[in-house]
């Protein structure tokens, strides 16, 4: 194989891995905690896009258990939407370990 060819897919792959990313970051995931009163929406690339709270959980006496639920409604979200980005872009290079993918 020459050199202009494997430059050639290279160039291709790249591509398709750019194209890969921006779909992944329109694609959302969205975790429900407590319960279904917490959920969370992320994109595939770990922004927090939407936290909606149930009214019923918001009690003056007890800030700290919503301030749970939330924090482990978004780390919820951003790891199922790293999960589907990593195994979309598994399923993209073949399984190499691309650094940074």
């Amino acid at each position: 194989m020459n050199i202009a060819k494997l430059m050639q897919q290279a160039q291709q792959m790249q591509a398709g891995l750019a194209a890969k990313q921006e779909e992944l970051a329109r694609e959302t995931v969205t975790s429900s905690v407590g319960g279904g009163k917490v959920t969370v929406t992320a994109n595939c690339t770990g922004d927090v896009l939407a936290i909606k709270i149930d009214p019923s959980l918001v009690d003056a006496s007890d800030v700290e258990f919503l301030e749970d639920l939330v924090l482990k409604g978004v780390q919820e979200a951003i790891t199922m939407g790293k999960e589907k980005s990593a195994a979309a872009m598994k399923k993209l290079t073949g399984g190499l370990g691309i650094p940074g993918m």
